[in-house]
């Protein structure tokens, strides 16, 4: 293979992945929009309790620390694994993956554990316009979770069978991308909707 070749090759991987990359950062500004829709739905409907509770009278603060701890703690193992990627250590991305996995696992028991706790107490999405919007915005990060957990366990396998291979490393960076910003997505969500639901003014 000539030296020409080769750098045509090498110039439609960066291509590719360039391309990859443009479309991953179209995706997230699209859910971008989304959350943003679901905020602003909240910001309207958050006083509509109709004779309900309010958003003071349901949150558990110590509760909803200790998620946000959980979740900031996996975006910091996830940039760890990327570093471990970076580096070329295989066992150490897979360690520090594994860890992230774990925590978005306990995350995301924590919040349907909240969420079946609300539903016991009579508080479920179909009580007041304000548990709706709560319901639906809480839920819709939780299900971005969720598919973090899946994509988390498919590139795991995909690092065992196959090695840091360049389409390994990208789908990687993507996936470290999609983590932080749900990190991004629950900060918001943690001081507009608890913090800012449980100050008395």
């Amino acid at each position: 293979m000539s030296h020409t070749t080769i750098a045509e090759l090498a110039h439609e991987h960066q291509v590719a992945d360039d391309k990859t990359a443009f479309g991953f950062w179209v995706y997230l500004m699209t859910d971008c929009i989304l959350f943003a829709t679901l905020f602003a739905t909240y910001a309207v409907l958050h006083n509509n309790t109709y004779g309900g509770p309010s958003s003071h009278d349901i949150f558990d603060m110590p509760f909803v620390l200790r998620e946000t701890l959980v979740l900031l703690t996996s975006s910091f193992t996830c940039g760890l694994g990327m570093l471990a990627l970076h580096r070329g250590n295989k066992t150490g991305l897979k360690v520090w993956f594994t860890i992230t996995f774990l925590l978005g696992l306990t995350f995301l028991g924590m919040e349907l554990n909240e969420f079946h706790h609300l539903a016991t107490e009579g508080n479920s999405w179909r009580r007041s316009g304000f548990l709706s919007s709560y319901f639906t915005l809480v839920g819709t990060h939780g299900l971005h979770i969720a598919t973090g957990l899946l994509w988390t366990i498919v590139l795991m396998i995909q690092v065992s069978r196959q090695g840091l291979t360049r389409g390994i490393t990208r789908r990687l960076t993507l996936f470290s991308m999609f983590w932080h910003f749900l990190d991004i997505v629950w900060i918001f969500i943690f001081t507009i909707v608890y913090l800012m639901g449980v100050i008395t003014i």
